[in-house]
């Protein structure tokens, strides 16, 4: 049975818009209680951003966040929405297993949502059994941070629960609940879901509603709606280039998965690159590599065109009219997304004074990495640790030549920067992560969580709180994988 706390007992102090919206809009759902909730993690520093209290937490965290107490001032609801998934559009998805308990406006002044993933049936639940295995909601917990620390706009993760009960999978597992941060977590998906339904005035107040919460200098130009799509496509757009200058693969790009806040979000079968291959996808549903690494900024303005679709009601009143409209504005897509990923290849590599050629080098070393089955992440930061030398480089190519020939050329480019080898030396260490959650390390801690050994867990999250530093006895979590613990395929969990 749930209980609501009276407010002097519990931290949150909800502020909850979404669910004072049309009723069409979301389905009232409490969490299903589970059995014997024990908490796993608390994300301290995110409460303490939340302005949340760590002590009452720890204490109650059990409690509020496995579902079992709804704090005073909860609106529990799952929200509806649709997407495109793998191309095919599906006209109900929503919120099968996730419960937004509400929104609190955290120490920074921001609009939070707080959310519980795998808390339960919902209306939108189809088939599904509303629940998590503990396995991905680690993953989703190490990587969504992880991203967090590397500077990427992602959701977060606020803990972890353990049910007590078992999920059935291919096999039993044990159950785990998510608490989820996001600026928002509205979707693409979400407008979708009234566009395919011919609800215009739905459409409109869902625009108003991102633009006053999301945009809100847009909503003063003379086309608000199209002032919307050009900051979503250039959020998109920068996020994804993010995305690619760390190894991110996301898995599973369905519309339904796009935030109209430009957080990164639904950390499925997402995974980074060892060996750069732009080619390469890992998750495990994504039989035809629609979403490889290198497809990512074709299948995010692929998503924002059908964002757009939804919006031409609202650009211009003749549909021409709006096509034309829609069309510039996903314009930015491209400009935005080559600058950022310009801009990002050329920190890398230590650039600092744009010239002509620099992107042609950049993009040859990629060639080269593919080409001889070198790590991605080792690659760059090597050349930052070693700017002189560069020897730890060198062996990570198939055919060391085939590097030294570029590295001479990459020598002379540097030596026409106005600075010295230390600073850029600096500069490319604050652009070149030494740890990412590589997809063997984070399997390691599942696998170990699943026999109740939590530390390993723990030590991954705290050296990947801290991508670029070096980090004395936790330098082993840098390594690429060895033959026998390569991992080709992640997946999805539900």
């Amino acid at each position: 049975m749930l209980v609501r706390m009276p407010l002097t007992e519990q931290p949150f102090g909800f502020d909850n818009s979404y669910a004072r919206l049309p009723p069409r809009f979301f389905a009232c759902q409490a969490p299903t209680p589970v059995s014997d909730p024990t908490l796993i993690k608390l994300n301290e520093a995110l409460a303490h951003d939340l302005g949340l209290d760590p002590q009452t937490l720890f204490s109650r965290g059990a409690d509020y966040f496995s579902g079992n107490v709804l704090p005073s001032g909860s609106e529990p609801i799952a929200m509806a929405y649709a997407g495109h998934q793998f191309g095919q559009f599906v006209p109900r998805l929503g919120d099968g297993r996730a419960v937004l308990l509400g929104e609190v406006i955290d120490c920074f002044g921001a609009r939070r949502d707080i959310q519980l993933k795998g808390a339960g049936r919902t209306p939108f639940s189809r088939s599904g059994d509303g629940r998590a295995a503990l396995g991905p909601v680690l993953r989703e917990y190490i990587v969504s941070e992880a991203m967090t620390a590397l500077g990427i706009p992602s959701t977060r993760a606020l803990a972890v629960v353990a049910t007590g009960e078992a999920v059935v999978r291919e096999t039993l597992l044990p159950g785990a609940i998510l608490t989820r941060v996001a600026a928002s977590h509205i979707r693409i998906g979400t407008f979708q879901y009234f566009a395919s339904r011919g609800d215009e005035e739905a459409v409109r107040r869902l625009a108003d509603y991102v633009l006053a919460r999301h945009y809100p200098g847009a909503a003063e130009t003379t086309n608000p709606y199209r002032a919307l799509l050009e900051g979503v496509a250039v959020r998109q757009a920068t996020l994804i280039a993010r995305w690619l200058l760390v190894g991110f693969i996301h898995g599973v790009m369905n519309t339904d998965n796009m935030a109209i806040s430009g957080e990164t979000i639904d950390y499925g079968p997402c995974a980074f690159l060892d060996r750069y291959d732009p080619a390469k996808a890992f998750s495990a549903i994504d039989r035809q590599g629609r979403y490889a690494y290198g497809m990512q900024p074709r299948m995010a303005q692929w998503n924002l065109a059908r964002f757009a679709e939804t919006l031409l009601p609202l650009l211009a009143t003749g549909t021409q009219d709006a096509v034309t409209i829609a069309q510039d504005a996903l314009g930015g897509f491209t400009v935005a997304f080559e600058a950022a990923y310009e801009e990002g290849l050329n920190a890398k590599l230590g650039l600092c004074q744009r010239r002509e050629g620099d992107r042609a080098l950049a993009q040859d070393l990629l060639a080269r990495m593919a080409a001889n089955g070198a790590d991605f992440t080792l690659t760059f930061r090597g050349l930052s640790d070693d700017i002189e030398e560069l020897r730890s480089v060198r062996t990570l190519f198939a055919d060391p030549a085939a590097f030294d020939e570029w590295s001479l050329r990459w020598r002379l480019r540097l030596a026409e920067e106005d600075r010295d080898v230390e600073t850029t030396a600096a500069a490319m260490r604050a652009a070149n992560p030494i740890f990412i959650p590589r997809n063997h390390r984070v399997e390691e801690v599942i696998a170990a969580a699943l026999n109740r050994d939590f530390k390993p867990f723990e030590i991954l999250t705290a050296v990947l709180s801290h991508p670029f530093e070096a980090q004395p006895g936790f330098a082993h979590y840098a390594d690429a994988p060895q033959p026998e613990q390569v991992v080709e395929q992640t997946f999805c969990g539900t």
